[in-house]
């Protein structure tokens, strides 16, 4: 009682109330890049920029003695491309670096081996890997599911193989309801209503967090719920602490009795753990109800603010047993420095949801355990369509083998046509699409750009019986480089919607032609911008 009390107190003093029902827990100008650079996070950004700046003055030096103690950069170069040659990389990667070391062996070739050799995450790693197996031991797969869905699509329950064993140990489940959203609006207005109805705990993770409406209204009721007595736990990423978020947010949260993690912040010391970051948009509540999808909890993503025209994203609520597996994925993240919890939030009956149909995998993609399992999910499915695939996408940063997969389902009669952004938020990543449009367009891939805005959907819809929903970017970043999740669906009613969305988003594309002037638009800047990134696309 005496908690609750204080935890009520907390609220009167640190938060301020708005009109549209949410509250705010910071004042204005706490926040941004000025705040940043006159903050504690601003010492530590500036304590990186000297490490950097040390490093590299290290590397001169050492450049200008090289060739007395190696007999010459040409020799260092030369055994370099013999090893990258022979060495299991993915040739895009191996392209890059080749390119890389050659034109700047002495600053090539110490990058290499320091991200080689994983330099400040073995442990993070191995903790995963120990994670991992108590998961599974978790979240036994119904033999009966699976045979069921063997028996109508072998090549699904194949894939469900791969998901079960080397990629996670992610079961097929049924009895599971799958909703889907076409805005980030819908998802947040349900998202409340789910909210209200919370008994035991809430657990959220996201990549961004920033106070606005969308946050302010979500984080009264995460407030007014632990004041309940309602376990409620909100992890986000370390890149929040650059612009949306000040470094002490944590216990501003935690004052309200809200338990808060922030993943791989930003701390003066360079290291390759940076290179991960935690992508992933999970929101569980009572173990009965989950949100996954690329929406973040921030006004842009409910067109509260406008920033790169109208925003579209996508999104999927979960009801049922397959809530247990994104639980599992939240949990995963949460116990990386603590004892895990499993046991106490994994076992319980979960009800099976009313009116659920077909099959449902949520799943999750780790960058430290050598599983590239979003891309291998996206390429399954581009195998095995017989008649389309329709994608929404933000990005487009592909590796050759995705890019392969993608030409070859197109030349062999299926239906492949890709939506991205007419107005993109990355003015980089927005040159190196265009640079695969002509070879796929080639190939019979069709390509359309949305016209009111930016789509940050990532969505795959095939043969109208087979879809995922989730994070899972078609870029090297999210295919290699960050945490991920999504939701695979079979037979799940809410696939007519997701190529309903997908319809209804076309209608108002570009058609993007095969010619130099359909692709690049006249922008001989952003062209050259794409051709000279190109060679070094894998690393960004």
């Amino acid at each position: 009682m005496e908690k609750t009390q204080q935890q009520k107190q907390n609220m009167k003093d640190k938060v301020r109330s708005f009109e549209d029902g949410g509250i705010r827990l910071l004042k204005k100008g706490q926040k941004g890049l000025v705040h940043v650079i006159f903050s504690r996070f601003g010492l530590v950004l500036l304590l990186l920029v000297l490490q950097f700046g040390g490093l590299f003055s290290i590397l001169r030096w050492f450049g200008e003695l090289l060739p007395h103690y190696l007999g010459g950069s040409a020799l260092v170069t030369a055994a370099m491309v013999c090893y990258l040659l022979n060495i299991d990389m993915d040739n895009s990667v191996r392209i890059t670096w080749l390119v890389v070391i050659a034109v700047l062996p002495v600053l090539g070739v110490p990058l290499f081996w320091y991200t080689k050799k994983d330099v400040g995450h073995r442990m993070l790693k191995a903790r995963f890997v120990e994670l991992e197996g108590e998961t599974r031991t978790q979240l036994p797969q119904d033999e009966k599911t699976l045979e069921r869905l063997r028996q109508q699509d072998p090549g699904a329950a194949s894939l469900m193989q791969y998901l079960q064993g080397r990629g996670g140990g992610f079961p097929v489940y049924e009895n599971t309801r799958v909703t889907y959203f076409d805005g980030g609006e819908a998802k947040f207005a349900e998202l409340l209503r789910q909210l209200e109805k919370a008994e035991r705990y809430i657990f959220l993770e996201y990549f961004i967090i920033d106070e606005g409406l969308m946050w302010g209204r979500i984080l009264e009721v995460l407030a007014r719920k632990a004041a309940q007595g309602v376990d409620v736990r909100v992890m986000y990423d370390g890149t929040c602490e650059f612009s949306t978020l000040p470094r002490d947010y944590p216990k501003r949260l935690e004052a309200l009795g809200i338990r808060c993690k922030v993943f791989s912040r930003v701390t003066p010391f360079v290291s390759t753990h940076y290179n991960f970051r935690d992508h992933r948009k999970i929101f569980v509540i009572d173990g009965r109800v989950g949100f996954t999808g690329g929406v973040n909890l921030a006004d842009e993503y409910i067109n509260q603010v406008k920033k790169y025209g109208r925003w579209k994203d996508a999104a999927v609520m979960v009801e049922g047993e397959a809530v247990r597996s994104m639980t599992a994925l939240f949990l995963q993240m949460w116990c990386i420095f603590q004892e895990p919890e499993f046991g106490q939030f994994l076992t319980g009956n979960i009800p099976a949801a009313e009116k659920a149909t077909g099959f449902v995998v949520p799943y999750g993609d780790c960058p430290l355990d050598g599983e590239r399992v979003g891309e291998m999910v996206y390429i399954d499915m581009l195998n095995r369509a017989r008649k389309y695939v329709h994608i929404i996408t933000p990005y487009l940063i592909l590796d050759g083998e995705l890019e392969t997969a993608l030409r070859f389902a197109a030349e062999r009669g299926v239906d492949v046509h890709l939506i991205l952004p007419g107005v993109p938020d990355k003015r980089f990543a927005y040159a190196l699409a265009k640079t695969h449009y002509a070879a796929l367009l080639s190939s019979g891939v069709k390509i359309s750009e949305w016209t009111p805005g930016f789509t940050h959907a990532k969505v795959v819809v095939a043969d109208g019986r087979e879809a995922v929903v989730g994070t899972i970017n078609l870029d090297y970043r999210s295919l290699y480089h960050h945490f991920e999740n999504a939701v695979w669906m079979y037979g799940a009613d809410c696939i007519r919607d997701i190529e309903g969305d997908f319809q209804t988003t076309l209608e108002k594309c570009r058609t993007v032609k095969p010619t130099v002037r359909s692709i690049w638009q006249g922008k001989k800047l952003l062209h050259l911008t794409g051709l000279v990134l190109k060679v070094i696309a894998p690393l960004m």
